[in-house]
């Protein structure tokens, strides 16, 4: 079966990234490191956020309270892994593609909307992420980053489910289906407008 139908099936994403991205990534190691520290630190940091806007709840607060000491984890892994190849963490720099995507959630619409809209975003977020730290796993050169890659992929592939799992939850199957195959039709517009970047996750 060709890789990118089988992606394109387990994560629903529309445009696959061109595995040449690989290529500008290992140029910028430490770049690429950085940028996936902070994407951990504000994964951490949303998941937090959600706890506080959505106390009430429960299963939401119940899931998502682990998934915060785990990216905050995956932050200190990749503190780990710069100072291990002598590399330092540089400066957060703007996530244009959070950034566009964040704009997928609409204002002025109702709280179980809202709560669709973040959840799915974070779902889109996490299989992004999966499908490019899967390329990362397969085709960069050094070994020890394979296997270090493959563990970051799994992990999203985990947080991706969750999120899908808890929209459906709180708003509904039929909801939740019809809106994320928009997010996913959105998420490609945005990556036609994006330049691949060596120094970037996303």
């Amino acid at each position: 079966m060709d890789k990118n139908f089988k992606l394109k099936r387990v994560l629903g994403v529309q445009l696959p990234t061109d595995p040449r991205w690989v290529n500008l990534a290992e140029k910028s190691l430490e770049e690429i490191l950085t940028d996936h520290a902070f994407c951990e630190q504000k994964a951490a940091t949303f998941c937090i956020s959600l706890i506080q806007k959505y106390s009430d709840k429960e299963l939401l607060v119940e899931k998502l309270a682990p998934i915060v000491t785990e990216e905050w984890g995956h932050f200190r892994s990749v503190l780990k892994e710069l100072k291990k190849r002598n590399l330092k963490l540089g400066e957060q720099r703007k996530d244009e593609y959070v950034n566009a995507l964040s704009k997928f959630v609409e204002t002025g619409t109702s709280k179980e909307r809202l709560l669709l809209n973040k959840l799915l975003v974070c779902a889109m977020i996490e299989a992004r992420s999966c499908e490019r730290f899967r390329l990362l796993s397969l085709h960069i050169q050094d070994d020890a980053l394979k296997t270090f890659y493959h563990q970051f992929m799994v992990a999203e592939a985990a947080h991706y489910k969750l999120f899908l799992n808890l929209a459906e939850h709180y708003v509904g199957e039929e909801k939740t289906r019809t809106r994320w195959q928009e997010c996913l039709a959105y998420e490609a517009e945005i990556l036609k407008t994006l330049t691949p970047r060596g120094d970037r996750i996303h």
